[in-house]
């Protein structure tokens, strides 16, 4: 099995388990990820998603280029599949997803992280784009995604020359939430995870609907549109349970409706 996925107590784990190739996706790969983005997005039980790659080497080292798929770039760029690296980095998934970042994340690897919410990750990990120096480009949400999230120039120097940025770096220009040592990884991906629990999850989805779909309205135009999951939180039965719990002085217990 290329992927291994578990769901536990409302968070589904999803680890790329192709260590003896740095994690790197291959056609099996990528449609069997995409399956799983389809799960995760249709479970309401499934209040978070953690992703990372198998070992201590790689997140991902983005596409395997020993597995041919025979497809130009033009035929993949034009697909606009939502599967693979595009079911989280394109599709816009209501569901918040941590990237654990637990080394190299290059390529298709960075991109998957660019998708994710929140991304805390190991000290010796390192991000970049190389796709220029094999003649391609970084289809799949690299080009559009990274100049939004870190500074333009830095985007287009990493893209422009494929170099590699050690994480400690990627923190400062703010794309990281935290930097942990590896053997602390798990820890610090948990103590985010349960912060994400403790947190209604109809609140959630309505958080990150309007940040994403708003992004590039104006101010005010961006308030007064929001998104149907924001009143889908507002009119809940979890606004009123949040409210009566904080009265009460004790923990809510969310139900997700």
């Amino acid at each position: 099995m290329s992927v291994i996925f578990d769901v536990t107590d409302h968070v589904a784990r999803v680890t790329i388990d192709r260590p003896e190739r740095m994690n790197a996706i291959d056609t099996a790969t990528h449609q069997r990820l995409g399956e799983i983005w389809d799960e995760v997005e249709s479970n309401p039980d499934i209040r978070c998603a953690v992703l990372t790659g198998a070992g201590d080497r790689a997140f991902s080292a983005g596409a395997d280029l020993k597995d041919d798929t025979g497809m130009s770039g033009v035929a993949y760029w034009k697909g606009l599949r939502d599967d693979g690296y595009r079911g989280i980095s394109l599709r816009q998934m209501s569901t918040p997803v941590v990237a654990r970042v637990n080394g190299l994340a290059l390529g298709g690897g960075l991109e998957m992280v660019l998708g994710c919410d929140i991304v805390i990750a190991a000290e010796t990990a390192r991000f970049a784009l190389p796709e220029a120096k094999v003649g391609r480009v970084p289809l799949d949400g690299g080009m559009v995604m990274l100049p939004r999230l870190i500074p333009r120039n830095i985007a287009m120097g990493m893209m422009m020359t494929g170099r590699m940025v050690p994480a400690p770096e990627m923190e400062r220009y703010g794309l990281l939430n935290a930097v942990a040592p590896f053997a602390e990884l798990d820890a610090e991906v948990d103590r985010w995870v349960a912060d994400i629990l403790a947190a209604a999850p109809l609140s959630l989805r309505a958080i990150k609907a309007v940040g994403r779909q708003t992004a590039a309205l104006p101010l005010h135009e961006a308030y007064e549109t929001g998104a149907p999951e924001l009143v889908a939180a507002l009119s809940s039965e979890d606004a009123d349970e949040g409210v009566a719990a904080f009265r009460e002085k004790r923990a809510p217990v969310w139900q997700g409706r």
